[in-house]
């Protein structure tokens, strides 16, 4: 049952995307919420706010007062303008020339991050340089895959199917299957490598 106050915090609209100004937070509240496992009645409990009322605040039926949203903050571990405030630049644009280079133990791998880094990314985007002559193990994981190769040729294996990609050639596939690479050329791979969800 929604408190007073809960009620009070309604828009008269049921349609809180038809209010002008007011700002959709529900979809953010949702992600970060199933992000660290959580269900409604855990948040509930967290905040003390109810669960149909947390319910409509994640379909944007309802808006949160200050006081709440705080509570509803803190209960996820963020800060208020993770909710209210704009992304920064840094979050959403990359510099060609200030790659973020991520290295991986020994690999010769050389991978630098094109995504943004805003926490809640569905997706990884990475520019990859695989030398010749090296091999990835199969593996696999949930989500899809996106491969795009820039220069060079890459053997592919995705489940029982081989591939050969020369530039300009992509693979999208889904990732539960096993699936893995090998530079069997004389020159470097580049490639695009997008996948889901996000890695790093």
């Amino acid at each position: 049952m929604q408190t007073i106050a809960e009620i009070a915090q309604m828009p008269p609209s049921t349609d809180a995307a038809e209010t002008p100004g007011l700002p959709l937070i529900g979809a953010a509240i949702r992600d970060r919420r199933k992000r660290l496992g959580m269900t409604l009645q855990a948040l509930a409990d967290a905040c003390g706010l109810s669960v149909p009322f947390l319910s409509q605040v994640e379909r944007d039926l309802a808006m949160p007062s200050l006081v709440s949203l705080t509570s509803i903050a803190s209960a996820l571990g963020v800060e208020m303008s993770y909710f209210v405030g704009a992304p920064r630049p840094g979050q959403i644009v990359r510099r060609g020339d200030q790659p973020e280079y991520l290295q991986f133990g020994t690999s010769p791998v050389v991978y630098a991050r094109l995504s943004g880094r805003h926490e809640e990314r569905k997706m990884e985007a990475l520019h990859i340089i695989v030398p010749p002559g090296l091999a990835s193990p199969a593996t696999h994981r949930e989500g899809e895959g996106f491969w795009y190769v820039l220069e060079g040729e890459l053997d592919v294996w995705i489940g029982q199917e081989h591939f050969l990609l020369r530039a300009g050639d992509s693979a999208h596939f889904d990732q539960r299957h096993p699936y893995r690479m090998r530079n069997g050329g004389s020159r470097d791979v580049k490639m695009i490598w997008v996948g889901t969800p996000a890695l790093f």
